[in-house]
């Protein structure tokens, strides 16, 4: 994967935000970065590394991010994908031990609205 960098937009850290995934294409905008925007209503800037569980938690609350949907160019996402994810989701993983890890370089600093720099550093890899 190659890293691209968006000059504007800040990661938690404070620096450039990074290409979260480009294999699958992802982000709210499938720039491959977790950018963020008003008509973001999910707020997807958490680049989260998926895992069995954290899939099979998020089909259990509705949103099934493992089942291809080719109608809509998506493959489906397996273990070892890198993934924006709705902050407000990530949450409620972590509440229940199921939140995958973060790439800290490459989740929106909006996440910071939301989660503490300490709890996300906790999920870092």
């Amino acid at each position: 994967m190659s890293i691209t960098v968006n000059l504007t937009a800040k990661n938690v850290l404070g620096t450039a935000l990074q290409t979260c995934s480009l294999d699958p294409v992802t982000g709210y905008f499938r720039d491959g970065c977790c950018n963020t925007g008003p008509t973001d209503t999910g707020t997807h800037v958490v680049c989260a590394q998926m895992t069995d569980d954290f899939l099979a938690f998020s089909r259990a609350q509705g949103n099934d991010l493992s089942t291809p949907r080719p109608e809509y160019g998506f493959s489906g996402l397996k273990q070892g994908d890198w993934w924006c994810l709705c902050v407000s989701r990530w949450k409620e993983a972590e509440a229940a031990g199921k939140a995958p890890k973060i790439n800290l370089q490459a989740t929106h600093a909006e996440t910071l609205q939301y989660v503490t720099l300490s709890k996300l550093k906790e999920y870092a890899v």
